[in-house]
């Protein structure tokens, strides 16, 4: 149990509490809420970059005398070196060095790259260290420093400093410091939140991602023209406000509060053999002797105290009993930390892992090259280019709720993804072939392949992870979903890396290549859920068909005479009694 956080503990003590009627919605509605802006904030302070790179490099050739003032500005050109320059004509006066020669688009590779390699192989150990200490330490913290290191890249406009390596090195700090987000807030949205309409539920709240790239795109669109560094500082100051307000303000657990959760106290149930019937006992729940009558499951209470007590439960309409012995609720609530090996053998997290990967190599390629793209193939200067591409990230909102929402009718995560990838390949075709028709029309294709390109991202990364995270095979071991989160946005993250360095190495050959690399990988990510999409098909047909109660995953029936219960926490198992 993690202690209570100051700003909380400050209004318990001066007699501000919440009724114990509503206490559970408003803290779990709450850490909601902050958990969107905490993330969303994370999401703000990564889009400067792909913003600024349409002012680093321009075609100064064309700069007129109206524009001198924001120039001068910009640059800290002379009244007398400005018309020296421009008379020679020389394109490339009103660049930003080291970024203006003729490789500023490798130099940016390197700088999205920097970032997200970084960020791809800090994940893998951010979800490890986000099980083992307090998520509101490792959120707050992790905060502010992207606070320093965005803030770190803009400052190298006030300081005037053309180093390379500078901004390379301030790329790699911010991407390990970004790694704190995904695995601390999905965490903290398991621990509140359970299964039952997780889809929609986080398929709602994943729409962070969206608002934090649309705001970060409004901000550094705002600054870009004038002074760029602000571009960076400005989103610096709001991600370590919140890493602030975090520190003072997030519940880990409900427990933490003194609420059982009771999605949390409930046991976990799932499709089993005729004349059988398998109890697990689960995390924070004991036993304490229960009917089982038709679809109605065992009466389920919690009781932290109970230790190695004998309990029972009797079939209704039999005298059989099932003993039930040393089931501690201490040592299950207690839960080890799962290991990166362990998390692997997960059912589902290496083709999710796999799928995201392609996916988010998408996701990251839009999201780095997207207002560079719509300003290089259009007549929209930089500002209006980045306002723009925020539509593509509109879409992404309704993408990402419409996902979660399919998922949770289909009761399929991965026919929901298949389906909405196919789709998205072909709108990424569209919209590069007819997306220059007329502003209808690219304002529409947009804002639907944003919808189809992010929907399976936000999946894959919210429901599915927490799916995952507390699979079945865990037992009821709480502190595997950090670990699962952080495995699976790891891995999507070498994606997000590859994607934008391969659109760097692409372009010179032309846009229509880099979309044709874009739709392989959409459907390279289907292929690889093929094996679960057969699963899920075959599982949903198969419930679809059965008239049984025991195709009823509340509940099952149970024969008269045989009853098995099956307790995985300490290993012992108990035996029917006659």
């Amino acid at each position: 149990m993690a202690k209570v956080p100051p700003a909380v503990a400050c209004l318990r003590s001066c007699g501000c509490s919440v009724s114990s009627k509503y206490r559970n919605d408003y803290y779990k509605y709450s850490m909601l809420v902050l958990t969107f802006f905490c993330y969303m904030s994370y999401h703000i302070s990564r889009k400067p970059l792909s913003i600024v790179k349409g002012e680093l490099h321009r075609n100064c050739s064309a700069i007129k005398p109206k524009e001198f003032n924001t120039l001068w500005h910009l640059n800290h050109v002379s009244v007398s070196d400005f018309v020296k320059q421009t008379n020679g004509s020389n394109g490339t006066w009103c660049d930003f060095a080291p970024f203006d020669k003729s490789n500023y688009k490798s130099l940016y590779g390197d700088l999205d790259y920097a970032f997200l390699i970084s960020y791809a192989l800090g994940m893998f150990f951010s979800g490890m260290i986000a099980e083992r200490v307090s998520l509101r330490y490792f959120l707050s913290i992790g905060m502010i420093l992207c606070c320093i290191f965005t803030a770190m890249f803009g400052f190298g406009y006030f300081f005037e400093i053309h180093s390379l390596t500078f901004y390379v090195f301030a790329q790699v700090l911010n991407g390990l410091a970004q790694t704190t987000g995904w695995p601390g807030v999905v965490a903290c949205m398991g621990n509140w939140f359970g299964k039952n309409k997780r889809g929609l539920i986080m398929g709602i709240w994943n729409s962070h991602t969206s608002f934090g790239n649309i705001i970060g795109s409004v901000i550094a669109s705002a600054f870009v023209g004038w002074a760029w560094g602000y571009s960076f500082v400005v989103p610096g100051i709001i991600i370590g406000f919140l890493g602030v307000v975090t520190f003072f303000t997030l519940v880990e657990h409900p427990e933490d509060v003194g609420i059982v959760c009771h999605e949390h106290s409930e046991a976990q149930y799932h499709r089993i053999p005729e004349h059988e019937v398998c109890i697990e006992c689960t995390q924070s729940t004991s036993f304490q002797g229960g009917e089982i009558e038709g679809s109605k499951p065992p009466v389920v209470s919690a009781s932290f105290g109970t230790h190695n007590q004998y309990h029972s439960i009797r079939n209704e309409d039999s005298n059989l009993n099932v003993a039930v012995d040393n089931c501690s609720v201490e040592d299950a609530a207690k839960g080890e930390a799962i290991g990166f090996i362990g998390a692997l053998r997960i059912p589902g997290v290496i083709e999710f892992s796999l799928c995201l990967l392609f996916g988010k190599l998408v996701s990251y390629t839009f999201l780095f090259w997207l207002p560079f793209y719509i300003f290089n193939t259009s007549s929209l200067s930089t500002q209006n280019a980045g306002l723009l591409s925020t539509l593509f990230d509109v879409g992404g909102i309704f993408g990402g709720i419409g996902a979660g929402l399919l998922s949770d009718k289909l009761g399929g995560r991965a026919i929901t993804c298949g389906l909405m990838l196919i789709i998205g390949a072909v709108m990424m075709f569209l919209f590069h072939v007819y997306g220059s028709v007329s502003a209808t029309v690219n304002i529409t294709l947009l804002i639907i392949t944003g919808a189809f390109v992010n929907g399976p991202y936000a999946l894959i990364t919210t429901a599915v992870s927490a799916d995952l995270g507390t699979h079945q095979v865990l037992q009821g071991n709480a502190k595997a979903l950090s670990t699962v989160t952080a495995i699976i946005d790891g891995t999507g993250s070498i994606g997000a890396a590859i994607g934008p360095f391969l659109t760097g190495l692409i372009l010179p050959t032309g846009w229509r290549n880099v979309f044709y690399m874009l739709i392989a990988s959409n459907l390279l990510a289907v292929v690889l859920l093929l094996r679960l999409i057969t699963k899920e098909f075959l599982e949903y047909f198969g419930n679809s068909a059965m008239k049984s109660p025991l195709s009823d995953p509340q509940g099952a029936s149970l024969p008269k005479n045989e009853v098995q219960a099956n307790f995985n926490i300490n290993g012992t198992k108990a035996s029917p009694e006659t």
